[in-house]
């Protein structure tokens, strides 16, 4: 009897220690949860509110594209109940950052159901990819939310309501900044709503509220992509011919290259948020904020 009463303790225990790696225990009752950028947190906690512990993987001002996951990273997912990323291509890291955790937690991508721009004039390395910088338009972060809902309410059912209310809220909120940014844009005159930005980062902002952009010093949707010679000259003879007067610049990025074509071309420079917030204190320290900061500064700059 006392054996069998032995055995079946080491079992308990056996059984408890693959659960609590099946499955992390949320501390204080909350789900743990693991964002890949603040834009992406942001939207996470505007859902989860104080039912969730956030963290964000990606430091303040760095470049998705270029992001390389920490030790201490990899100890962040593999605690997680839940990785959020935007998806669509975006974070390259993210399947090594996920095998080298070992982590059991859900993998959501907010981007999913957004149909993607092509960038039909990319060369063949890229062709297959689409446009991964959803959240320039604050119409598919309502997709982002609806996402984001789901997710959490399927891992979290008693608190499924409080989930939803914070996503109607919020979606509300997205709808009349929507509007804003309509009303804001039409202050810019047609002939002037041409835009030059680092990398191709803008497609969805510039097709839902009316703006062109006809080039950018990077090709392709990557940040780490190089212009050749032949293609600098090219975007420097198309601003001139154009009688494009700004050259908008991603605040994650290095300027130089830029710097360098405002000077070619007696254009200026205007730096803007892409991929990433501004600090806790910044102008932008909110997704609504970042799409108020960018909004008014391409007005301003066009207009």
């Amino acid at each position: 009897m006392i054996k069998k009463l032995v055995l079946m303790i080491v079992v308990s225990s056996l059984l408890a220690s693959c659960g609590s790696i099946l499955a992390p225990t949320p501390v204080s009752g909350k789900l743990k949860v693991v964002a890949t950028t603040d834009i992406v947190a942001d939207a996470v906690m505007q859902v989860g509110g104080d039912l969730i512990d956030v963290q964000v993987l990606l430091p303040v001002g760095t470049d998705p594209h270029s992001f390389e996951p920490t030790p201490q990273d990899i100890a962040k997912v593999s605690e997680a109940n839940m990785i959020f990323a935007n998806g669509a291509g975006l974070e390259k890291f993210i399947e090594h950052l996920l095998e080298s955790a070992g982590t059991q937690g859900k993998m959501v991508e907010v981007s999913d159901g957004i149909v993607l721009l092509e960038d039909f004039n990319a060369d063949e390395e890229e062709a297959h990819f689409g446009d991964p910088h959803t959240w320039t338009d604050p119409n598919n972060v309502i997709i982002w939310v609806q996402n984001i809902e789901t997710a959490l309410s399927d891992a979290d059912a008693a608190n499924a309501e409080a989930y939803a209310a914070n996503a109607a809220a919020y979606v509300a909120e997205l709808k009349s900044i929507d509007a804003w940014i309509r009303e804001q844009i039409a202050q810019i005159p047609v002939a002037n709503r041409k835009i030059v930005t680092d990398h191709r980062l803008l497609g969805y902002y510039v097709e839902e509220y009316g703006l062109e952009q006809v080039g950018a010093i990077v090709p392709g949707y990557s940040s780490l992509s190089e212009p050749s010679a032949q293609e600098l000259a090219e975007i420097e003879d198309a601003i001139r011919d154009l009688g494009v007067s700004t050259i908008f610049v991603g605040n994650t990025v290095n300027p130089a290259l830029a710097e360098r074509v405002t000077e070619d071309t007696g254009t200026k420079l205007v730096r803007f948020y892409t991929g990433s917030l501004s600090s806790a204190d910044g102008e932008a320290s909110t997704y609504l904020d970042y799409l108020r900061y960018n909004t008014n500064a391409f007005v301003n700059a066009l207009k």
